[in-house]
C-alpha cells in the first residue's frame, strides 16, 4: 500500500510552488535545499508539502552525482494523511547543442511511509528518468538578464504493479535576474497510473531559485525545475 489516494474525480487546475537554495562551496562541491507546496484538490488550499535537500559533487561540468534526503506530507480532508521519508541517489549528465542545454537525470529512491490515521507503515522503491531542455532566448547562454524557455519529460517506474507509475511533462518560461536569482513559471501535466484507475493532474507551476556562490565562479547557472 504505497502512494497517495485522492477523491478527485474531475480534472481541474492545481498549484505547484517551489523555492530552492543552491550553495556552491567551490568548483566541485554544492549543497541544495528545496521547499515545496502543492494544492492538488483545490487550487488555493495546499494539501501537500516537501522539505528536501542534498549534497552534490561535480566530476566535471557535465557530470554530477548527488545524494538526497527529504520529508513529504500529504493532507486529505484537511487532516494529516501520509508522511514520507525519502532517500535517493541521482546522477545528472549534461550536454549542449548550440544554445540548447540538455540534462539527463537518473534517480533511484527508497521511500518510507507512515499513515498516522491508521498507524500503518510501508516502504517501496522507485526509479526515475528525466530529460530537461533549457534554451536561452535573448542571449547565447543563461546569464544575468536572460529570458529562457525550458521543458522536460520524466517517467517513473517501480517494482510493484503497475510497473509504469507516472509520466510528468512540463513547459515554461523563466528569467535569470542576476547571478543569484531566477524565476520560472509554466504548466505541468502529470499522468498517474494505478491498479484502481488512472488520472490526470494539471498544475500551474511557479518557482523562485536562489544561488549562493562562495568563490563567485558563475561558470554555469543551474535552473531547478519541478521535482
Amino acid at each position: 500500500m504505497c502512494g497517495i489516494v485522492y477523491s478527485q474525480t474531475n480534472e481541474h487546475l492545481s498549484s505547484f510552488n517551489m523555492v530552492s537554495f543552491t550553495y556552491k562551496h567551490d568548483k566541485k562541491w554544492m549543497a541544495y535545499l528545496e521547499l515545496q507546496t502543492r494544492s492538488i484538490e483545490e487550487f488555493s488550499k495546499p494539501d501537500y508539502y516537501e522539505v528536501k535537500g542534498g549534497i552534490g559533487y561535480n566530476i566535471d561540468k557535465n557530470n554530477q552525482p548527488l545524494i538526497g534526503l527529504g520529508r513529504y506530507g500529504t493532507y486529505k480532508d484537511s487532516k494529516f494523511y501520509q508522511e514520507e521519508l525519502r532517500i535517493w541517489l541521482q546522477y545528472i549528465f549534461s550536454q549542449k547543442i548550440n544554445k540548447l542545454k540538455i540534462d539527463h537525470r537518473l534517480r533511484a529512491e527508497k521511500r518510507f511511509f507512515y499513515y498516522p490515521q491508521k498507524d500503518i507503515t510501508d516502504n517501496t522503491s522507485r526509479f526515475r528518468y528525466r530529460m530537461a531542455l533549457t534554451l536561452p532566448i535573448n542571449k547565447d547562454k543563461v546569464e544575468p538578464n536572460t529570458l529562457f524557455a525550458n521543458a522536460f519529460d520524466e517517467i517513473f517506474v517501480g517494482p510493484n504493479a503497475p510497473t509504469f507509475k507516472r509520466n510528468r511533462v512540463f513547459g515554461g518560461l523563466g528569467y535569470q535576474f542576476n547571478d543569484y536569482v531566477n524565476a520560472n513559471a509554466g504548466y505541468l501535466w502529470q499522468r498517474e497510473f494505478s491498479t484502481t484507475g488512472n488520472r490526470n493532474l494539471h498544475f500551474l507551476y511557479f518557482a523562485l531559485n536562489f544561488t549562493f556562490d562562495r568563490l563567485k565562479f558563475n561558470e554555469m547557472h543551474h535552473i531547478p525545475i519541478a521535482d
